[in-house]
């Protein structure tokens, strides 16, 4: 999935040229994956561009970078408020959003102190992550690697060290014919996918893997859960057998990326009658009915971008 350039990118501060945006092969990020970030989705409503759940994402890019000991040198509200800025600046979206602080060019060695912080944002058009229709459901397997193991690697930091584990799991995947894969955590427990939330419908009730099995505290599986309490949807916030995967009526992952993806099949056996369910329908339209502007934003999840009469690149 090419990367379409976009004109400027946000760095410390100041506007730069997307091509000017690089980093020293020493930077301490290139030998040791010491970064964080985030994934957010611009939408195009009717009224102009949003972003989704801004300040919950940017919570979460602090939050991770605590874990991880780097000092931000921006509020939370500063760097809402630079994203703003990069896609009126830019005038592209729909688009997707990277923020990511990360350990630049300072001193060789594992210690990370003394390599500076470098906050970067870049925004660009960006389609389905999972190359299917929202109306369709993915083939996916569940991955030989195991999720990274508690006490390990922080897994509620999103940080590029984590994302090793993620591609591990994504190109097994990929060479045995998957879209995705799912990751059981280390104590067999399904956990999530390379870079999504799963969540597991049976006979109703809604289910999905807590924090403990190595899960990301994903923004849009908050959103899912949200509008399903609305709903008056059962949920259930437990430990997942790998095997209620195959007696399942319906499998979707959730992510910013892959918003609300219904699974087809896992590891060749058909959830359900292979086509989305009721409660996956219903939270997709939900969702999606907000997102395009369909919906009143019930939850104070959109924030405008204050773009005036510009009007967005075709993409």
């Amino acid at each position: 999935m090419a990367i379409q350039k976009t004109d400027k990118i946000w760095h410390n501060g100041e506007f730069i040229a997307w091509d000017d945006a690089t980093l020293h092969v020493m930077s301490h990020v290139v030998h040791y994956g010491s970064s964080v970030f985030e994934g957010i989705r611009c939408y195009a409503l009717p009224a102009g561009p949003a972003i989704f759940r801004a300040t919950e994402h940017m919570q979460r890019l602090i939050d991770s970078a605590r874990i991880y000991r780097i000092d931000i040198p921006f509020t939370r509200d500063e760097i809402v408020q630079a994203m703003l800025d990069l896609v009126k600046n830019n005038g592209v979206w729909p688009c997707y959003i990277r923020p990511i602080v990360l350990r630049g060019y300072g001193e060789a060695g594992v210690n990370p102190f003394n390599s500076p912080t470098e906050v970067y944002i870049v925004n660009y058009p960006w389609g389905k992550y999972l190359g299917t229709d929202a109306s369709e459901g993915v083939d996916v397997c569940i991955s030989s690697w195991t999720r990274i193991a508690p006490n390990t690697l922080p897994a509620m930091a999103k940080s590029g060290a984590n994302y090793m584990n993620s591609q591990l799991i994504k190109m097994e995947a990929i060479v045995n014919g998957y879209v995705e894969g799912i990751a059981l955590d280390v104590n067999g427990y399904v956990s999530e996918g390379s870079g999504e939330n799963l969540f597991v419908v049976r006979n109703g009730v809604l289910h999905t893997a807590p924090l403990g099995n190595s899960v990301l505290p994903g923004i849009t599986r908050d959103s899912v859960l949200q509008i399903a309490r609305d709903l008056g949807i059962k949920i259930v916030e437990q430990q997942i057998p790998r095997e209620s995967l195959y007696i399942a009526d319906e499998v979707f992952f959730t992510g910013t990326a892959a918003e609300i993806t219904p699974i087809r099949s896992i590891d060749k056996i058909l959830v359900g009658t292979g086509k989305m369910g009721a409660v996956t329908k219903s939270l997709q339209t939900e969702f999606y009915g907000i997102v395009r502007g369909e919906k009143a934003d019930r939850y104070a999840w959109l924030t405008p971008v204050p773009v005036g009469a510009k009007q967005p690149v075709s993409v």
